[in-house]
């Protein structure tokens, strides 16, 4: 048997539930403006097998289904689907290999984050925001090229060491990890809106950082208090 046809019925009902979710979690992308035309792309593994359900190459937003989301091997490898993964599934394949608490990852171009990452400049911890979400500065992680895992080696490099869910690729820009992929995508959210607000702050002056005391204590109760 190859394909979905060599795993059981627990794992085809899973990965409905992941196509769907995956297809409506992609919505969110062009709504928060974080994607032009076809760049940008979600995924999410499965608890069930070790396989993730991510975006196809080369089409538009408007004209993606939860049918039309593929579905990959840990290795990159198309196991179910009508179209070419992303371009980027070797990074996210990468991730999920090497980063077993990632259940999640997303990557965009989003403007004001991307512009950081042209400059291979971290975006500075200044906001409270930036000390509840990232723990921190986004780092900045190595250039790489497209077509194999370089990205994903650098991603996880990066991350390993670091709190924050995001990493901004030099000269590429953001990826985004998290427990599963609304967490990325959330990340992916708000690593653009500190990203645009600290750009700002710097034409009117020179931001003041948060003392690493306070980032510590922000950190924690923002990801152990906060929402419970």
């Amino acid at each position: 048997m190859t394909g979905l046809d060599a795993y059981g019925p627990e794992v085809h009902e899973e990965v409905a539930r992941v196509r769907e979710l995956v297809s409506r979690l992609h919505a969110e992308l062009p709504r928060w403006e974080l994607v032009v035309w076809t760049a940008g792309n979600v995924s999410q593994r499965l608890s069930t097998a070790d396989l993730f359900v991510i975006k196809p190459s080369g089409v538009t937003y408007d004209e993606l289904t939860p049918e039309s989301m593929v579905v990959c091997d840990l290795d990159g490898t198309l196991v179910d689907g009508d179209r070419s993964p992303s371009s980027d599934t070797a990074a996210h394949a990468y991730v999920y290999r090497h980063m077993p608490e990632v259940n999640g990852v997303v990557h965009t171009h989003s403007t004001y984050a991307t512009a950081w990452a042209a400059r291979a400049e971290p975006v500075p911890c200044v906001l409270t925001m930036m000390a509840d979400e990232f723990g921190g500065d986004i780092p900045i992680g190595p250039f790489a090229l497209i077509g194999d895992d370089s990205i994903g080696r650098g991603i996880v490099e990066t991350l390993r060491e670091s709190r924050s869910p995001a990493v901004l690729m030099q000269n590429h820009g953001p990826f985004t990890i998290g427990k599963d992929a609304k967490a990325a995508v959330k990340a992916a959210v708000m690593v653009e809106e500190v990203a645009r607000t600290v750009h700002i702050s710097r034409q009117l002056g020179d931001p003041l950082p948060i003392p690493q005391e306070d980032v510590d204590r922000l950190y924690d109760r923002y990801q152990n208090v906060y929402g419970r």
